[in-house]
């Protein structure tokens, strides 16, 4: 029926029903708009008004629209939308952060209407109660039921919303849903399907009715005791507008039946708890469940606590005393861990095995109790899924309340937290954000990168987390690939080199300080030549190279792709993540497969010839792109050797098919066994059993002064200086400084991707220094205009900062909305400063970027990677306070038909050499051939002794003596040897690494 036909019956209803009207009246309120969605609230996020959407990835967010519609129930315009989300994905409008909150204890509910599509999907709706704003709430939700057509008016009284206790923001302020500080409301639209939506006029409605706006919440829903002990359940009275109680209230409690045996665990108790009228909003009153000893070596067992509520709402879920498992070998830390994981192994059901080999994404359980209920093994944060406010604290507090829900299953087995702490805590706000892996492979310091790994894992384990998702290994063959970065170079010999960090995220090889309150368990990612993507071979979306083929040669496949690997499981790495790419061995028969599903790479080559005894974890939802239905994705994933499945949103899929698989005798229970065992090591090893919640004592130290001094000098040490002309770096104190360009003095574009959210973004969103204000703090004397619109005369010289903006991953793949080349801004920048004085231009980018066509102009050109947040590491060498020492972890192209470029390539003609990076040592070598023969001579030498320091110091100053004469005069009869030579310097041929040099000496 329209709207205006409804209002028509109304109307005449009351005109029949004279006393309706007044009664109603006399009753109720009239209804307050909250949306009417006429314009009057845009589309805009906090701080500011509006409304905004959300998802689990970027395809998610549903899109949004004001449309005009002449049905429109009220006013009008329509809000309107279509979606098609895999994960999770809706909108907000959250109320100005800026201005009070607002109160809704006065009404009785919300409702709002909504354009029925009868799928019979469940859509959830919540409101934000409390706290600082609408992304600091607290969260309460309920939900309705699409299964009609057409406008229909959905009443959603405020008696109806529970607490959220899957995911809160803040993990819970009172656990009150006062009314009084209401900061907005949320949709979730249905995941699984394409569809579209409309909704109109959101108001409050209706009088609060007092006798139903009390609760009665209980401190925590699992309380663990040892046994013997006495468990205590505080239970809590509260009332939506936080009013005294104008009613009595009742409680009436008795330990029910779980698994505990009643007189023999526990003495049962039962009771009365009464709140009087009167009674003061969040007054607490405590249970006592005594449990008892015997002899007996016991997993844990549960005793219900019934709650039986009169006069007000009762508690979401019945808590649980658990009565801790006790006396069983796996108890036992002076047990060597085999024994351990044997004795628990043996203990274990199969759908206890299956739940350990599930990773769910955090913010994807449709309800906490899934955690026990499946045995979930692991949660993990993606990219950007964090809590709120996104302190140490909260973080801490949120992963406890997940471990605490593992004390409910039998074996109290503790879950393994795991985040993609790739370049520092990234998703932590205020944490050291180091530069992202290029700019430490351009610092050539094996000690460099062990220190940023021991600052990650010291602030990642400081926020209760004891898994990283990194070091990345792939080595780069391809500069379009969107996560070239990630990469520490272009040469397997240098990536193995960085993989010093691996000790600095873990520490010693055999394990012993993984129960450290500053290591983490470490990832060696992506299992096998996710590097070496073949331009325009990717499947996935828009992406051309990302998650795409890798065609090698057997030979080829070892010597670039797996070399870094076999460092890795001799460096004790604890996990592997395959990769989503596919790997085409020439000549193998086998064409190009999903690598995981190569049993042949994972279980015969990683776990079989290289002996690596830790636990795969595939990629985010990897399996869902192998071929054949679900039950095909799952047992070939992880019968090829997958451990651990990464399955955000379908881990009760995932666990219900890799049991019937099991039961069908297509997965053997040895398989099985083998992957729940390394799982089960890697847990013990940690000290997980004995200490399965936060260890906070460092959180000091995250963003710390000394943190981020290591992240300063990494930033330092990062800067490449490809072109120095005349000497004008470095600058001098006394020089007029102009500065422009784009990413002069942002530090969202500065730090990159996986900075907070997975793609990262532009602007100010880390705590951190950016370019710009290192050179202010420098002392330089500075003047700055982004585009360099201000007047440019009567200066000494010009610092143009440039590059790109945060991508990840496909997104980031050139082709994909993404090209090699600066921006029209950049380039009118760059144009304006360099032809009104001497100029240095600095490129902050995850790749090299094309600019060639302005070297001539350009009078010191340096690549700044994406340093982090210590934009004072770039100033340091800017003014000299630190030497440029970088070197080029990748070839620097002339042009993007150049692409792939390597150093060893036969055709080597690029812009910059692999290994080039000028210095500004104070002292340069001087001499010339004979010089290049006598460092030749006694860098063999050295060789010989193995006698590595030497050796390569050597080298380095026949390198530096080279670059003295080639600056300027670079041809690919220069660049060849010389990339050559630093390839051999990595790999220890110091003698045959001045040999090269010396040839390219000669050809300049």
């Amino acid at each position: 029926m329209r709207r205006t036909a409804l209002l028509a019956s109304a109307a005449l209803l009351a005109g029949l029903l004279p006393w309706a009207a007044t009664a109603r009246a006399a009753e109720e309120p009239a209804p307050v708009p909250v949306d009417r969605f006429e314009g009057e609230v845009p589309f805009a996020s906090q701080p500011a008004e509006g409304i905004f959407t959300w998802g689990g990835d970027s395809d998610d967010p549903p899109t949004l629209r004001l449309a005009d519609r002449a049905d429109a129930p009220e006013g009008g315009k329509v809000l309107a939308g279509g979606y098609d989300i895999s994960g999770y994905g809706g909108f907000t409008h959250d109320f100005a952060a800026t201005a009070p909150a607002h109160d809704w204890s006065a009404h009785q509910g919300i409702r709002f209407w909504w354009e029925g599509r009868n799928n019979g999907k469940k859509i959830a709706f919540e409101i934000k109660d409390g706290g600082a704003n609408g992304e600091a709430s607290e969260l309460w939700t309920t939900s309705f039921t699409d299964d009609f057509t057409g406008w229909k008016q959905i009443q959603l009284p405020f008696t109806d919303f529970t607490y959220r206790t899957d995911y809160q923001p803040v993990g819970g302020i009172d656990h009150v849903l006062g009314l009084k500080e209401m900061w907005g409301y949320a949709l979730t639209l249905p995941a699984g399907t394409k569809g579209d939506f409309a909704m109109d006029g959101v108001e409050l409605y209706g009088r609060a009715d007092q006798a139903l706006r009390a609760s009665v919440t209980t401190d925590a829903p699992v309380h663990p005791v040892e046994e013997g002990g006495t468990a205590e359940v505080k239970v809590t009275v509260a009332t939506t507008g936080e009013q005294p109680l104008t009613d009595p209230v009742t409680v009436t409690y008795a330990t029910g039946d779980g698994t505990a045996t009643a007189g023999q665990d526990y003495t049962p108790v039962s009771g009365t708890l009464t709140f009087p009228a009167g009674t003061a909003s969040g007054t607490a009153r405590t249970i006592a469940v005594p449990t008892r000893r015997d002899r007996a070596a016991e997993p844990a067992e549960t005793v219900p606590l019934k709650l039986t509520v009169t006069g007000a709402k009762a508690p979401a879920e019945t808590p649980q005393v658990v009565i801790d498992a006790h006396g069983l070998p796996y108890l036992n830390a002076k047990l060597p861990v085999k024994k351990r994981v044997a004795d628990l192994l043996s203990r274990m059901s199969l759908a206890e095995k299956a739940g350990q080999m599930t990773q769910a994404e955090r913010g994807a359980m449709t309800q906490p109790n899934d955690i026990a209920a499946y045995a979930l093994g692991s949660l993990l944060s993606g990219g950007g899924s964090t809590p709120t406010p996104n302190t140490p604290e909260a973080w801490a507090k949120m992963i406890d309340a997940f471990q605490l829900r593992t004390q409910a299953t039998r074996f109290q087995i503790p879950l393994i937290y795991g985040v993609d702490a790739v370049h520092g805590h990234n998703n932590l706000s205020g944490a050291t954000v180091m530069p992202h892996n290029v700019g430490i492979g351009a610092t050539r310091d094996p000690q460099l990168a062990y220190q940023t790994g021991a600052v990650t894992a010291a602030e990642v384990r400081a926020t209760g987390v004891p898994w990283d998702f990194a070091p990345c290994l792939c080595v780069s063959r391809d500069e379009r690939w969107g996560r070239s970065y990630e990469s520490f170079g272009e040469d397997p010999a240098l990536v193995d080199s960085m993989e010093t960090v691996i000790q600095g995220l873990q520490g010693r090889a055999d394990g012993k300080d993984l129960k450290r309150d500053d290591k983490v368990l470490a990832t060696a990612k992506h299992f096998v030549g996710d590097g070496g993507t073949a331009y325009g071979s990717s499947t996935t979306g828009k992406y051309t190279i990302d998650q795409g083929v890798t065609k090698v040669t057997r030979q080829e496949l070892e010597d670039i792709h797996l070399a870094p690997f076999r460092t890795a499981v001799e460096r004790g790495v604890g996990t592997v993540m395959p990769s989503y790419s596919s790997l085409d061995i020439a000549g193998d028969g086998k064409g190009a497969v999903k690598m995981h599903a190569r049993g042949d790479m994972i279980n015969g080559v990683l776990k079989g010839r290289m002996g690596f005894d830790g636990f795969v974890i595939s990629d985010w939802n990897a399996i869902d792109q192998l071929p054949g239905d679900y039950a095909s994705h799952v047992r070939t994933s992880v019968n090829a050797g997958v451990d651990m499945m990464m399955v955000p949103y379908t881990y009760k899929e995932f666990s219900s098919a890799l049991t019937d698989e099991v039961k069908a005798g297509r997965v053997s229970e040895k398989r099985i066994d083998d992957a729940v065992s390394r799982i089960l090591t890697e847990k013990f090893e940690l000290g997980l059993f004995e200490h399965p919640y936060a260890d906070t004592s460092g959180a000091a130290a995250i963003g710390s002064p000394a943190h981020r001094e290591v992240a300063r000098r990494a930033a330092a040490e990062s800067q490449v200086l490809l072109k120095n002309a005349g000497g004008l770096l470095p600058l001098k104190k006394s020089e007029k400084v102009y500065v422009a360009g784009s990413n002069a003095d942002d530090i969202g574009n500065q730090t990159g991707g996986w900075t907070l959210t997975w793609q990262g973004a532009s602007g100010n969103t880390v705590p951190g220094t950016t370019i710009l204000q290192g050179l202010r703090e420098a002392g330089g004397n500075v003047t700055y205009s982004k585009d360099a619109s201000a007047p440019t005369g009567g200066y000494d010289v010009g610092v143009v900062v440039v590059g790109e903006t945060p991508y990840a991953e496909g997104v980031g793949d050139v082709g994909n909305g993404h090209d090699l080349n600066l921006s029209a801004a950049d380039r009118a920048a760059v144009d304006k400063v360099c032809a009104a004085m001497k100029c240095a231009v600095l490129i902050v980018s995850g790749r090299p970027q094309l600019v060639g066509d302005r070297l001539d102009e350009i009078d010191a050109l340096v690549a700044s990677w994406l340093p982090g947040t210590e934009g004072e590491g770039v100033a340091d060498v800017l003014y000299g306070k630190r030497p440029f020492t970088g070197q080029l972890p990748v070839t620097w192209p002339k042009s993007e038909a150049q692409l792939p470029i390597n150093v060893g390539d036969t055709a080597y003609d690029p812009q910059f050499p692999y290994g080039w990076g000028l210095t500004t040592r104070t002292e340069v070598p001087k001499g010339g051939t004979a010089t290049l023969r006598d460092l030749a001579v006694r860098a063999a030498k050295a060789e010989r002794h193995r006698d590595d320091r030497t050796g390569r110091a050597l080298v380095t100053r026949a390198r530096l003596l080279v670059q003295q004469k080639a600056d300027g005069h670079l041809t690919a009869a220069v660049a060849k040897p010389f990339a050559d030579a630093d390839h051999l310097l990595l790999t220890g041929r110091y003698g045959k690494a001045v040999e090269k040099l010396a040839e390219a000496y000669r050809a300049v």
